[in-house]
């Protein structure tokens, strides 16, 4: 059974390092590992520093984290481009079209393509989420998904997305019903039983991406599959936004247990005074977020100098993070 580890906040936090740093240390652990990203400004490739592919990448795992003596899980990164997933939301828009011509309405291929002319809709990065999501559970070739969700935003935008699409696909449903009732009676009407043969491969496409959909859906819900993390740092705004998130979250019946205060300055330079004040100001911030959300398990992470790339920067927050 696979489980799902989903990171989410506001943009800048660090969500992405936090998903790559849980992928490494789970997959040090012996876990089949895939870290997914489904923010468009990818920059998982960065965190790992090698190239990700829109397929899921097998990442190398060059020796143990300090303390452990071997490695025998595998990990692999993976970019959602929500262009690939165009020719499927493609063909689902030519069933349907195909179902109104034979009901005398016109929709030609032409203006399908137009649809999509100028790229793919809005919300197509999270559907496109949500229908790899039961791809990747359903192949049951990893242990643990571990997302980077998107900023705030898209992220509520994937949770709702299974409702918002599941209305408009009983309609689309409703409408192509009624169009085949009327383009079954003509044929019938001109060609008796040989208005039975023809090509039915996409009978079933509107309700198995429904299906999936659903299933998503239950899966982000689900408490024994999926846990969704905060990541915040210790400043107001982050506090603040986090409140919202965590509060929709759980209108939406997602698990959420456990939030990660990331760059928290722990050892300040001696003889900075601003280094001082600045560290006073994270334990104040620190103090406020356990006030805010006392039910929750708090982590802290580092503040390291530079950026977070690679195995070695990466390894350091693996260590403190909960797998």
């Amino acid at each position: 059974m696979t489980d799902c580890i989903y990171y989410g906040g506001k943009g800048g936090v660090g969500k992405t390092t936090c998903a790559a740093a849980t992928g490494l240390s789970l997959a040090a652990a012996g876990q089949r590992t895939l870290v997914v990203s489904t923010d468009p400004a990818h920059s998982l490739s960065d965190s790992f520093e090698t190239d990700i592919d829109s397929e899921p990448t097998a990442l190398e795992l060059p020796g143990p984290l300090e303390g452990e003596t071997h490695s025998e899980g595998k990990l692999w990164g993976v970019e959602i481009d929500p262009a690939t997933q165009q020719e499927r939301y493609e063909k689902l828009a030519r069933a349907l079209a195909a179902d109104l011509r034979s009901a005398g309405i016109s929709l030609s291929d032409a203006e399908i393509e137009r649809l999509f002319s100028g790229g793919m809709p809005a919300g197509s990065d999270e559907i496109a989420a949500l229908d790899l999501l039961v791809e990747y559970v359903d192949s049951g070739e990893w242990d643990v998904l571990v997302f980077d969700t998107a900023p705030t935003g898209h992220t509520l935008r994937l949770f709702d997305m299974p409702g918002i699409m599941g209305n408009a696909l009983e309609t689309a449903q409703s409408l192509r019903g009624q169009a085949r009732r009327i383009g079954s009676a003509a044929r019938t009407a001109m060609f008796g039983p040989l208005s039975m043969l023809g090509n039915q491969d996409d009978d079933e496409s509107l309700a198995s991406f429904q299906a999936r959909l659903e299933r998503a859906r239950e899966l982000l819900a689900d408490p024994d599959r999926t846990e969704f993390r905060v990541v915040l740092i210790p400043e107001q705004m982050a506090i603040a936004e986090t409140e919202r998130l965590v509060a929709r979250l759980r209108e939406a019946d997602v698990s959420v247990e456990r939030l990660i205060v990331n760059r928290v300055l722990e050892d300040p330079h001696e003889g900075c005074p601003r280094c001082q004040s600045r560290q006073a100001r994270h334990e104040e911030r620190l103090a406020e977020i356990h006030e805010t959300f006392p039910d929750l398990d708090i982590v802290t992470l580092p503040d390291l100098e530079g950026e977070v790339h690679g195995r070695e920067s990466l390894s350091i927050i693996a260590e403190r993070m909960p797998t």
